[in-house]
């Protein structure tokens, strides 16, 4: 929740272009929030609200206004909007649904890949598939045969919990619901948390038509309840090892309150064959708001109620699930938008900018919708091919990767103070130092010394500091999208990220100043990259 302050009616503290209020007596904020970005236009970032009309009480709400950002404004911030996208974005859907409502607010056009691209240099476009993966692109106006593409690419999902196609399950007394695990999640923060459901559903129109719909509970609809100490007196000295297909089974309601679900869901086509409770068809159909019967089809994350927020004795911290790696996409769309906001961002560059947002990074990447599929690379295909129809030549495509540089954009691993021995001596990044550059000479990241270098300079001349992190030798790796696509096309590529604590927990935690940093290094690396590029002769 914002913070409010009384005002008097007329003592506004900016200017206001045609100001509009919205009277309420109840007024959600977390609800209204796109209304409130919408009521000042970009004269600021400070929406009035006037709320319990009988006393008049005006509501001063300072936001983040993240879709007009200006990095010219010394304190200029992006944590607001990215608070915002968190708060959103429950699953990989939804953040593909929030992303494309913002490139559709800043003038970019829909794209569909079963149809034909007709594009011109200064063109913005984007298209999404699955609705969990997304790419976004904007020619400049200078783009000529052969030229680059810069891209930055990150991901859509994280580890969660999603409900197994026969959900429906009884025990004890309880109505519960069957989940598998996905990814490499730190499961026992699951337990003894708010927890609901969120996704998509397939719904049937009246006029045969099957159309997706999104779904998001806002209310602690579940709960994963651990055993009280007095059950289990080892749990402290043993570990807590729950068995994560007996013991992870959040609990929906207690097995008589499934009487008060619709009797029309018991003949639903997937409560019928025991798939799904009554219950939970029932309250689906509410939120999607269409008849039970009508729900052919669903796909749902178990998802954690509380909100993102800032904490920290100086609010220097961010609190939130699905950091990892939620703000590497928002850092990376925002400084694309924010990069081609005005006709002449685009009318000096060469090069193609563009954003790459896969889909199932946490499970390995191979899906239609992952960094595996050609999705990315079949788009710049069809971007120079619609681009040079009229030139005479060969291998156009070949000749832009060779030009073309990756950033891959994935969340890194912090410090831990309680555990620095886990981190080499000499690589021990710290929250609030800016983006880290991930290195191992096992190609377990794609970064090399002319990437790494690239990046950095793009920084240094931009005044953004980096940070470094190299594995220990004692110790395993994890990857990224980095290498499946630097392998994929042998486009060059540096892997980085912001430094965080608690990765793959149900509640993570990075640092403030280090979403604006990326931020500002993403988007100095769209306007600055062509200038660096063209200074180093390496092959």
């Amino acid at each position: 929740m914002a913070r409010f302050h009384l005002q008097l009616l007329h003592s506004f503290p900016f200017p206001i272009k045609t100001p509009r209020f919205r009277f309420t007596h109840q007024f959600n904020f977390n609800h209204n929030r796109k209304l409130c970005s919408s009521l000042a236009p970009r004269a600021s970032s400070q929406v009035f609200i006037v709320s319990q009309l009988s006393n008049l009480y005006l509501h001063y709400y300072t936001l983040a206004a993240p879709h007009f950002c200006n990095l010219n404004q010394v304190n200029c911030s992006i944590v607001g909007g990215l608070l915002d996208y968190l708060n959103e974005s429950w699953t990989q859907f939804h953040a593909t649904a929030e992303a494309k409502e913002q490139l559709i607010a800043a003038g970019f056009q829909l794209l569909s890949e079963n149809e034909e691209w007709d594009l011109q240099p200064g063109g913005r476009y984007f298209f999404t598939r699955n609705m969990s993966s997304l790419v976004a692109f904007a020619i400049g106006e200078k783009y000529s045969v052969g030229n680059g593409f810069h891209v930055i690419a990150a991901h859509t999902d994280s580890p969660c919990l999603k409900l197994k196609p026969k959900s429906a399950s009884s025990k004890s007394g309880y109505l519960m619901l069957n989940v598998q695990t996905y990814g490499g999640g730190l499961w026992h923060t699951w337990f003894d948390r708010d927890l609901s459901l969120a996704g998509r559903v397939i719904v049937r129109h009246n006029d045969g038509t099957f159309l997706h719909k999104l779904v998001k509970v806002k209310r602690p609809l579940l709960r994963v309840p651990t055993l009280a100490i007095h059950l289990d007196r080892t749990v402290n000295k043993d570990g807590f090892k729950p068995n994560l297909e007996t013991q992870l089974i959040p609990l929906l309601a207690t097995r008589h309150e499934d009487a008060t679900a619709d009797h029309k869901g018991k003949n639903s086509e997937l409560s019928s064959k025991d798939a799904h409770h009554p219950l939970l068809m029932q309250i689906l159909s509410d939120e999607v708001g269409c008849k039970i019967d009508d729900i052919v089809s669903i796909e749902l994350n178990v998802c954690d109620t509380q909100p993102s927020c800032l904490g920290g004795g100086n609010n220097e911290f961010i609190f939130s699930g699905r950091l990892d790696n939620l703000a590497s996409s928002y850092c990376a769309l925002r400084a694309l938008i924010d990069s081609c906001q005005s006709p002449e961002d685009l009318s000096n560059e060469h090069a193609i900018r563009m954003v790459a947002l896969f889909d199932n990074e946490e499970v390995g990447s191979d899906s239609a919708q992952g960094a595996g599929a050609p999705t990315m690379f079949q788009a710049m295909r069809r971007i120079v091919d619609s681009l040079v129809h009229n030139y005479v030549g060969e291998s156009v495509y070949e000749r832009s990767i060779r030009q073309s540089f990756l950033v891959s954009a994935d969340m890194a691993h912090g410090v831990h103070p309680n555990f620095s021995d886990k981190h080499e001596e000499h690589h021990r990044p710290e929250i609030g130092k800016g983006l880290v550059i991930k290195h191992n000479a096992n190609q377990r990241y794609a970064t090399s010394g002319v990437t790494a270098f690239l990046f950095k300079e793009v920084g240094k001349i931009n005044n953004i500091p980096t940070q470094e992190f190299v594995v220990r030798n004692d110790m395993g790796c994890g990857s990224t999208i980095g290498p499946i696509l630097a392998s994929g096309i042998g486009i060059r590529t540096v892997d980085c990220g912001i430094s965080q604590l608690s990765m793959h927990s149900v509640r993570e935690i990075c640092g403030k100043d280090d979403v604006d940093t990326a931020y500002k290094h993403f988007k100095a690396f769209y306007q600055n990259f062509s200038d660096i590029d063209k200074k180093l002769c390496v092959d």
